[in-house]
């Protein structure tokens, strides 16, 4: 056999054979594609649940204040609802770990039920809020 001849027959073997589905060149593809997505829902993400910080500094800086229990459901969708503005709500924590105890600040506060709205005009709410309720008792803007 020629020289030529059997360079053919390699070459037809060749792309008789299977090639497989998933190359590197796919996966590397995959992988830049799956970043890009996750990047974008992080950062949208993160958009969303910042955008309130400027209200949840304002109800701070005029001294609202909210109890809560850690086990509390309700004191959980109050936090929910801010998202990480929430770090910058004064909160009181009147569980004491472990137990099902209260603080003694909070028995002092005379804290009764979860969550508890503490506002600078004394006036003081049980229960949650909304967002709107939150501004408009303490004369802050939402965004």
């Amino acid at each position: 056999m020629s020289q030529d001849r059997r360079e053919r027959q390699k070459q037809k073997q060749e792309a008789q054979q299977p090639k497989p589905f998933f190359t590197w060149r796919r996966l590397g593809i995959g992988a830049l594609l799956l970043a890009a997505f996750g990047a974008a829902w992080s950062m949208g993400r993160h958009r969303r649940s910042s955008r309130y910080d400027a209200l949840a500094q304002c109800m701070t800086g005029k001294g609202t204040i909210m109890y809560g229990l850690s086990w509390c459901e309700h004191c959980k969708e109050q936090e929910d609802l801010f998202g990480s503005s929430f770090d910058q709500i004064r909160y009181i924590e009147c569980g004491i770990s472990g137990t099902r105890d209260e603080t003694p600040e909070c028995k002092a506060a005379g804290v009764k039920r979860f969550p508890t709205w503490q506002f600078p005009n004394g006036e003081r709410h049980e229960g949650g809020l909304s967002l709107q309720d939150l501004a408009s008792k303490t004369g802050c803007s939402l965004p």
